[in-house]
This record gives C-alpha cells, sequence and structure tokens, in this order.
C-alpha cells in the first residue's frame, strides 16, 4: 500500500482476492496512524457502493503499508466524518 496508489488487491475472509479502487488516503494525528477508504471495482455502476475502510503504517521508506482493520468506534466515527466531508466536496465541483 503506497500513498497515491489507485488500486488495491484486498483478500477477504474467503482468500478471494478483490480489486479496489482507492477513494483517498488520509493521515490522522490523533490516532497517529494513515487510513485508506476504498471499494470494490466490481461494484462500480452499482447504485450503492460499499466503502470500506483500513488503517495502514507506511513503512520507513513511505511504501507498502500493511492495511489493518478498524477496531475502535472513535477510528469509525473519525472516518466517517472525513469521508462525509470528502463527500460534500466532491458533491460542489
Amino acid at each position: 500500500m503506497e500513498h497515491g496508489e489507485k488500486q488495491i488487491t484486498i483478500v477477504d475472509d474467503q482468500g478471494n482476492e478483490q480489486l479496489c479502487e482507492v477513494l483517498f488516503t488520509f493521515e490522522n494525528d490523533e490516532f497517529g496512524k494513515s487510513y485508506v477508504l476504498y471499494y470494490p471495482i466490481a461494484s462500480e455502476g452499482e447504485e450503492e457502493i460499499e466503502i470500506h475502510a483500513s488503517s495502514f503504517t507506511p513503512n520507513a521508506d513511505g511504501e507498502d503499508g500493511e492495511l489493518t482493520p478498524i477496531e475502535t468506534d472513535e477510528e469509525w466515527d473519525m472516518i466517517e466524518e472525513t469521508l462525509n466531508t470528502f463527500l460534500a466536496e466532491e458533491d460542489e465541483e
């Protein structure tokens, strides 16, 4: 996982690989983590796209961080606020 990457491959619980489009990445100082929001490319064109979020910590060289699940309600609330702000800005353009 790199900052600026537009597509990532996610392996689901069943071991199936899914190619996903990266919506955006951002850093949060409060939690000291970077986050990525993404959705499965296969769902493009559907009425409702399920957006997924994970945290990641870039390596020292800033590349290939490992995705980790979001574990706290506080993080989910912060991510939801950030997503809503992002979507509102997209609508204005």
